[in-house]
């Protein structure tokens, strides 16, 4: 929040009332000296006067002229906004203090980030977010150029409504951050344990909260995705122009004589088990051209969802605001209506579909020597799940088309090898649910041969679709990892001298570089460690039209093509190949479809700002997906309370470690008041706790047996303790008694609020 000094009472100062209707009947511009004069303002009142004008000026009151001062008319040139929605990507806001006289509405302002060289954007603005920006009217109407973030002056909070013993309503948070509940001014209907969401019900924080929407019952199947879906504001119902739109698109006819016929080829899509989309499938086989001997001809086909989602449409808009699908253990929220992402753009077994094929030419190390890219129909020979695949090559009974695409892999695989990309081999929790969405299992995901097999396949896919494009000359958005920041850099090398080892900073930074770093660690414990801080050095990928390079995967142009069923970088990649390639096809009968399915003029002005967009709504899934697992996981938990687990420390700060369960995921938190009667020291750098009596030291990368002391499935948060026993804790392998100083004859509670005061902020 921008602090304001405020002006103090002054007993001859006008109100802003009686200056602001001085100055809009005075004739011309009226100045602090004209302003004094008409209210008889001398000496301090005059200086006084000066404050109340400049702060007038900041709430867009009147201009901010230093000499003299008008009422404003329209937007001020500098101002306080409030985000209405979002709109194709893009934040839409109004003026926070909108009042006209004329009653009119208030104007809508585009947002526009900040574009400063060597400063990261502003975080992604989400629909009732304030923002100080700096406006300016332009031929296509008003925009912001945002000059800071604001906290929320009222914003929703999403809680559990309780009501304590003498019947007073208060609203549990279900944000790990917030700790305290609060009073609940306005039930509005809801009862006692429901899940709501609320708002302040004025400025100050006594005034409490009232309900404004009900959600449900907090612990019933798919609340926890809802959690997330309300937290980040993530679409989830499609309007029904949408719907409609979805619907005339799929009835498109496959136009067979434009397209590339692969319907002989068995082309098979290995997806998850539980998919319920099918971007990708994939064939291979030997090639019969001598001059590429002991090479292969592979195919990637990717849904031609182009075809069907046209630049302009109602659907467009839709999936440009959404960005991509968000997966959740319980649901999807897909980027595109069902009927076109679970029906006619999904490649299904055994039905024709239109495709968008990238056709590659391998050569015997690996390497693709060709590639060109067609309009297809294909036709899905089997869907395998990646078990059933691997299975099927580990005993020997796979057919043709999955032994093809596995020594067709070794090569791809090989190159990648030569190539050294990174190689960050870290666990992922998986969610299991029943029929009824209860949890069955909670484990972490086995990496298979077989998604090494796709995932190969589709980098080869994404290569030839950057490349093929820069030949043209087309635009392109690339998917970019820049190389670790000099900060960063320094950080890991701090860190490994802390671990007595070395690492030069004047070398050209490669992965093969921490792919050493980590396999020259014969210890397991301190090889996750170093993992784990390799990982932190890395930046973090966005999408953009001007290439940069994959560093991860060791690439020099690399973009996004093989999943525009959930993502919107891959559709846009796919409409500039349709363009660059002459790959349009007839005009649809229907005319209340597109034309045309190549980028649109739209698209191609706009590639920067789309870019920064869809970057933030694949980190808004992405927190989401991590929030909701998270809940997931602490639900699991939360009949195992007392139970002791190996953990592993994963961070290290003042206040405590976080540490997770290994085997299983589900990280939690072990306050440093739980450590006992010695004083612990933080070292930041070496990342570490330090007693200052024994010595006793508690480090990233330690495996610790720790007691699970609480569970909270609607915040996702879990505490530990330290069991009883002495000799439980090995940081490092090395055994650790601790010999805390004696403590006195007066025995000593736990530390933190007493039981009995439940709500810090209730009045006294």
């Amino acid at each position: 929040m921008v602090c304001m000094k405020a002006t103090p009472p002054h007993p001859a100062l006008p109100s802003q009332k009686q200056v602001l209707d001085f100055i809009g009947n005075s004739p011309t511009p009226a100045g602090k000296r004209e302003i004094a004069r008409h209210f008889g303002l001398k000496g301090q009142d005059k200086i006084a006067l000066k404050a109340m004008l400049r702060d007038m000026a900041e709430e867009g009151l009147i201009d901010g002229g230093n000499s003299a001062f008008q009422r404003m008319g329209g937007v001020p040139k500098v101002t306080v906004l409030k985000v209405t929605h979002i709109e194709e990507g893009e934040a839409i806001a109004v003026p926070e203090s909108w009042s006209p006289d004329s009653g009119e509405p208030a104007p809508r302002l585009r947002v526009v980030d900040r574009k400063t060289k060597g400063k990261r954007p502003f975080p992604a603005l989400r629909k009732g977010d304030r923002v100080l920006a700096r406006t300016e009217e332009t031929g296509t109407g008003w925009r912001a150029h945002v000059m800071k973030k604001l906290p929320d002056a009222e914003t929703a909070m999403m809680g559990v409504v309780e009501i304590d013993r003498t019947g007073k309503a208060w609203l549990a948070p279900v944000e790990k951050s917030v700790r305290n509940s609060v009073a609940i001014a306005d039930v509005g209907g809801a009862r006692d344990g429901q899940l709501v969401l609320a708002e302040p019900v004025a400025k100050s924080a006594r005034a409490g909260m009232k309900v404004v929407e009900v959600l449900g019952n907090p612990l019933a199947p798919k609340a926890f995705s809802l959690i997330a879906i309300h937290k980040y504001d993530i679409p989830f119902v499609f309007p029904p122009e949408v719907q409609d739109a979805a619907q005339h698109a799929a009835a498109l006819p496959l136009l067979a004589d434009q397209r590339e016929d692969l319907r002989h080829l068995p082309i098979v899509a290995i997806d998850p088990a539980d998919a319920r989309d099918h971007d990708d499938a994939i064939w291979a086989a030997p090639d019969d051209d001598p001059a590429n001997a002991g090479g292969w001809r592979a195919i990637v086909a990717i849904a031609d969802v182009s075809y069907y989602v046209r630049p302009g449409s109602a659907i467009d808009n839709e999936a440009r605001k959404r960005g991509n699908s968000v997966y959740f253990p319980d649901r999807v929220v897909p980027m595109l209506p069902e009927v076109l992402s679970a029906d006619v753009c999904s490649l299904r077994e055994g039905e024709p579909r239109a495709a968008m094929a990238c056709h590659l030419r391998i050569d015997a190390q690996g390497r693709i020597r060709d590639h060109r890219f067609t309009r297809a129909i294909v036709q899905i020979a089997e869907v395998i799940a990646y078990e059933d695949a691997q299975a099927r090559i580990d005993d020997g009974t796979a057919l043709e088309p999955l032994t093809n695409l596995w020594a067709c892999w070794e090569r791809l695989n090989s190159a990648r090898t030569g190539r050294d990309p990174l190689d960050l081999d870290l666990p992922e929790r998986r969610v299991m649910l029943d029929e009824q969405g209860r949890i069955s299992e909670i484990a972490v995901r086995e990496r298979l041969d077989a998604h090494r097999v796709v995932e190969d396949f589709m980098i080869a896919a994404n290569v030839a679709a950057a490349k093929a494009l820069e030949s043209k000359v087309a635009p392109v958005m690339y998917r970019i990892h820049e190389t670790p920041s000099r900060e960063k850099l320094m950080a890991l090398k701090e860190y490994l001298a802390t671990l007595e080892r070395n690492f030069t900073l004047g070398q050209v930074i490669t992965p093969g570089i921490f792919n050493r770093l980590i396999k020259d660690t014969a210890d397991d414990t301190e090889r996750m460690l170093i993992m784990e801080q390799v990982l932190r050095t890395q930046t973090q990928a966005y999408y953009g039209p001007a290439n940069a390079g994959h560093f991860g995967l060791a690439l020099g142009s690399y973009a996004h093509f093989t999943s525009p069923i959930r993502r919107y970088a891959d559709l846009l990649v796919h409409r500039a190949l349709v363009d660059a390639f002459a790959l349009e096809q007839a005009r649809p009968l229907d005319t209340s479809i597109p034309a045309r399915s190549g980028l649109s003029d739209k698209d191609r002005a706009a590639l920067d700002g789309i870019a920064d967009a869809i970057s933030k709504t694949e980190r808004r899934a992405m927190e989401a997906e991590r929030d909701t697992i998270d809940r997931y996981v602490a639900a699991w938990l939360s009949g195992r309370v007392g139970e002791i687990f190996d953990t592993r420390v994963t961070g290290v700060q003042k206040f405590g470690l976080f540490a997770t369960i290994i085997g299983f995921g589900g990280d939690g938190l072990l306050p440093i008041s739980t450590l006992g009667d010695e004083y612990f020291t933080y070292d930041e750098k070496a990342q570490l706790l330090k007693g200052s009596d024994t010595g006793t030291q508690f480090a990233v990368g330690d495996r610790l047996k720790l007691r699970l002391a609480e569970a909270n499935p609607l915040s996702g948060a879990l505490k530990f303790e330290l069991p009883a026993s002495e000799g439980s804790v090995e940081p490092r392998g090395r055994k650790i008694v601790h010999k805390g100083k004696a403590r006195s004859g007066t025995t000593q509670g736990p530390r933190g609020r007493p039981a009995n005061i439940r709500h810090s902020n209730r009045k006294r």
